[in-house]
C-alpha cells in the first residue's frame, strides 16, 4: 500500500516546492517498515535453517523459537527477569519450538536443562563464572518444580499402577513396599518385612496409611485398613481397602533424590567469644564420624549411621558426588531421628549454610545432570 501511494500519487507527496516534507515522509515510512521487521523478529526469532517456499514435511515452513511464546508459557511459574533470560538460553540452546509442551513434561525439560548445564561447563571462562551461571540455572529449574507441585492432581486409588513404589505406615512405623494390583475390591501391596527380613503380617482391620510419589515427583497419601492377606505371583501380599482420591502430601520446597553416598560428618559446637561484642564462633570437632547419605535435596539430607546423634545437633557434613572433584562440605542441623535397622539410625538434617559450589553439586545429584 505504501509503495502504491508513492508510485501512483508522487505529485501529492513529493512536491518540488516542498523537498523537506518529502524527506520527512520518506524517513517516517522507512521507520515504520523497520519497526514492523523488528517486531516480527522479536515475535518469531531468527531462523537461518528454514527452507524457502514452505519446504519440509507436509510442505509447511519449519517452526522457529519465539521469545513471546516462551514468556507466555513461563508466566504461571513466577520467574523473574534474570530467570526468564536463563530459560530463554536453555530453550534457544536446544532449539525448542513449543515451550508450553516442554514445560509440561519434567523428563523432557530435564533433558534440555542437562544440555544447557553441560554447555555452561564447557563455555564458562572461569570457575567462578561457571558456578554463578549454574546456580542461576538450578534456581530456574527448582522454581518450575515448585510451581508444578502446587498444582498437583491426585489419581484415584484405582489408578495406581502395578510396581508403584510406596511407603506403608502402621503405628508410626514405615515400611517400603510396592503396589501389586489395584483391580477388584482392594489394593494388593507387598507384605512388609522387618529389619532382619522376616514378613510382618497385620491383623484384619488394622488402620494404615499408604504414601506414594507420581512420575512427576508429586506426593500423595491416603488412609486405609487391612482387609486380609493374600498369596500372589509376586509373593505374600496385604489387601487394603480403596479410599477414593488420595490427598496431596505437604509439598517439599525442593526435589529430593534417593542416593547411597558415603559421607563423613563432624559435630559442631557454638562457643561464646571472650569479647562480648564479638559474635559466637563455631568449633568443629576433630573426630570424623561416618555414614551414608540415603537421600538429599537442596534443603537437607538424610544420613544412615551407627553413631548416636542427638536432635538439634549441628553437623559439618562432607560427601563426594564426583571422583574428579573434592568433597563438598555443608553445615546442617539435625531435625529428627528414625530407626534405620537393628544397629543404625537415620538422621534427618536441615542445611543451614551451603557454599554456592556445594549447592550446585547437590542440585547436580538431585537432577542427575552428571555422568559420574
Amino acid at each position: 500500500m505504501i509503495f502504491y501511494l508513492l508510485q501512483t500519487t508522487p505529485q501529492r507527496y513529493f512536491k518540488e516546492d516542498d523537498p523537506m516534507g518529502a524527506l520527512i515522509l520518506l524517513i517516517g515510512l522507512v521507520a515504520v517498515v523497520l519497526i514492523v521487521i523488528f517486531m516480527n523478529i522479536l515475535r518469531n526469532g531468527f531462523n537461518f535453517s528454514a527452507k524457502k517456499g514452505g519446504g519440509g514435511s507436509g510442505g509447511s515452513a519449519q517452526r522457529r523459537f519465539s521469545v513471546f511464546a516462551m514468556r507466555r508459557a513461563a508466566k504461571p511459574y513466577g520467574l523473574d527477569h534474570e530467570q526468564l533470560k536463563v530459560l530463554e538460553y536453555v530453550f534457544k540452546t536446544n532449539g525448542v519450538t513449543d515451550p508450553a509442551h516442554a514445560l509440561g513434561l519434567p523428563a523432557v525439560l530435564d533433558k534440555h536443562f542437562m544440555r544447557a548445564y553441560k554447555q555452561i561447563e564447557k563455555s564458562a571462562n572461569t570457575e567462578e563464572e561457571a558456578q554463578q551461571r549454574l546456580s542461576l540455572l538450578f534456581s530456574v529449574r527448582n522454581a518450575i518444580d515448585v510451581a508444578q507441585n502446587t498444582s498437583a492432581q491426585a489419581p484415584t486409588t484405582q489408578q495406581l499402577s502395578a510396581n508403584q513404589a510406596a511407603v506403608l505406615t502402621v503405628n508410626q512405623e514405615s515400611y517400603p513396599v510396592k503396589v501389586i494390583s489395584t483391580k477388584g475390591d482392594g489394593i494388593l501391596v507387598e507384605c512388609p518385612r522387618n529389619a532382619i527380613g522376616s514378613l510382618i503380617r497385620f491383623p484384619r482391620g488394622t488402620r494404615v496409611t499408604l504414601a506414594f510419589f507420581t512420575k512427576t515427583n508429586k506426593g500423595f497419601s491416603f488412609n486405609s485398613q487391612v482387609l486380609g492377606a493374600a498369596d500372589t505371583s509376586s509373593g505374600p501380599a496385604l489387601q487394603l481397602s480403596h479410599s477414593g482420591r488420595p490427598k496431596a502430601m505437604t509439598q517439599r520446597r525442593f526435589r529430593r533424590r534417593q542416593s547411597a553416598l558415603a559421607c563423613g560428618f563432624y559435630f559442631v559446637r557454638v562457643e561464646e567469644a571472650k569479647n562480648k561484642k564479638a559474635p559466637p564462633r563455631m568449633v568443629v570437632d576433630a573426630r570424623r564420624n561416618t555414614g551414608t547419605v540415603v537421600d538429599v535435596s537442596a534443603g537437607g539430607c538424610a544420613i544412615k549411621t551407627g553413631i548416636s546423634v542427638p536432635v538439634g545437633s549441628r553437623l559439618k557434613i562432607e560427601f563426594d558426588y564426583s571422583r574428579s572433584i573434592l568433597p563438598v562440605a555443608v553445615l546442617g542441623q539435625v531435625l529428627r531421628i528414625n530407626r534405620g535397622g537393628v544397629t543404625s539410625t537415620i538422621i534427618h538434617v536441615k542445611f543451614l549454610k551451603v557454599p554456592q559450589k556445594a549447592m550446585n553439586a547437590i542440585n547436580t545429584i538431585v537432577f542427575e545432570y552428571s555422568d559420574s
